[in-house]
C-alpha cells in the first residue's frame, strides 16, 4: 500500500533546497575549489514528526517499537540535505550531475524523539582529479539533552570527464563466503515512498520516462533507502531487535538498484556488508560496520 502524500508536507525544507541546487545547477559555474574543512553551521530544527519517523521505519522493513524514544541515525539524509545543498551551492562544477556515492554514520549515543535537532554541518573535504570531484559533506546531529549523538558524512560524486582508457574495472560482487541474513521484496513503487519520507524527490526514482532518459532501464532505488534496509535487516537478524548495537556502518553504493527488484543483505565474519544478489553475484552495496557491547 503506497504511503499518504500528505507526508510530503514534513519535507518542505528538503524541497526547496533541491529546487534551489537546481536552479543554481542551471547557471555558468565559476570560482575556485574553497579550503577544507570549511567552517561549521549550526542550526536547531523541530523535532521529526513521530508519524513520519514510524512510517520510515516501517517501510524500510524495522519495527517502529524499537524506535519509541529514538529517531533512527540512518534518517540522517532528511535533515542533512539542505545543509549540503547550501554547502556545495558556490562550487565550480555542475551539481546536477551529482552521484550519491556513499556515506558513513557514527553513533556517539542514542537520538532521542520529540525533542528539536542541534545540527552542526560542514563541507570536510573535496577530492578532485581529471575525472571527478569527490565531495564529503560532515554532519553532526544531537538534542540539547544529548549533543553531538550522530556523525554522518554524505559523499557526493561530480564526473568531470570521461573514465582513464584501459582495462575495465571489475564490478563489486559479495564474496562467496558470506552470510545471508535477510531476502527484500522491493516494490516498483519503493522510490516514491521513499521520497515522501525524505523528499529527495529526484524523478529517476520513481518516474520511468526520466529514468529511461538520464540512461536507466527504469527507476532506481534511492542508495540511503537501499542502506535503510541493509541496517534494518542487521537490527532484526544480529541486533535482537536493537538498534544502538550497531556503532557506526560506512558504505559504498556500487551500481544502481532497477525496481522492482528481489535482493539479500549479506554480512561475514569480518563485518563486511552487502546487498547484492547472490554470493558471488553483483553487489549494489558494499561496506562495513561496527558494533557496541550489549548494554
Amino acid at each position: 500500500m503506497a504511503l499518504p502524500t500528505r507526508l510530503l508536507l514534513h519535507q518542505r525544507p528538503v524541497l526547496r533546497a533541491l529546487a534551489s541546487a537546481a536552479l543554481a545547477g542551471l547557471r555558468p559555474r565559476t570560482g575556485a575549489v574553497p579550503e577544507t574543512p570549511g567552517p561549521f553551521t549550526e542550526v536547531e530544527l523541530p523535532p521529526r514528526p513521530d508519524e513520519l519517523v514510524q512510517a520510515y521505519v516501517r517501510h524500510l522493513g524495522g519495527d517502529p517499537s524499537s524506535y519509541r524514544d529514538r529517531v533512527p541515525a540512518h534518517l540522517f539524509p532528511q535533515w542533512s540535505f539542505p545543509l549540503a545543498a547550501q554547502a556545495f551551492a558556490g562550487l565550480p562544477w555542475p551539481l546536477l550531475r551529482v552521484v550519491n556515492a556513499g556515506c558513513r554514520i557514527e553513533q556517539h549515543a542514542p537520538l532521542p524523539a520529540r525533542e528539536p535537532l542541534v545540527v552542526r554541518a560542514r563541507l570536510a573535504s573535496v577530492d578532485v582529479d581529471e575525472r571527478r570531484a569527490l565531495l564529503v559533506h560532515e554532519c553532526w546531529t544531537g538534542t540539547r539533552s544529548s549533543p553531538d549523538a550522530v556523525r554522518s558524512e554524505l559523499r557526493a560524486l561530480v564526473p568531470l570527464g570521461k573514465p582513464a582508457r584501459g582495462a575495465a574495472r571489475e564490478r563489486p560482487r559479495v564474496p562467496e563466503s558470506a552470510r545471508e541474513i535477510a531476502w527484500l521484496d522491493v516494490r516498483a513503487d519503493a522510490g516514491l515512498d521513499f521520497a515522501k519520507l525524505t523528499g529527495d524527490v529526484n524523478p529517476i526514482h520513481w518516474l520511468a520516462p526520466w529514468a529511461r532518459k538520464s540512461g536507466f532501464r527504469g527507476c532506481i532505488l534511492h542508495g540511503f533507502a537501499t542502506l535503510g534496509r541493509a541496517v534494518e535487516a542487521m537490527n532484526r537478524a544480529l541486533f535482537a531487535g536493537d538498534p544502538s548495537r550497531l556503532a557506526a556502518v560506512d558504505v559504498r553504493f556500487t551500481r544502481p538498484l532497477l525496481l522492482p527488484a528481489k535482493v539479500g543483505v549479506y554480512v561475514s565474519a569480518e563485518r563486511g556488508l552487502w546487498v547484492g544478489d547472490a554470493p558471488s553475484g553483483g553487489a549494489y552495496l558494499e561496506g562495513t560496520y561496527e558494533t557496541e557491547k550489549v548494554r
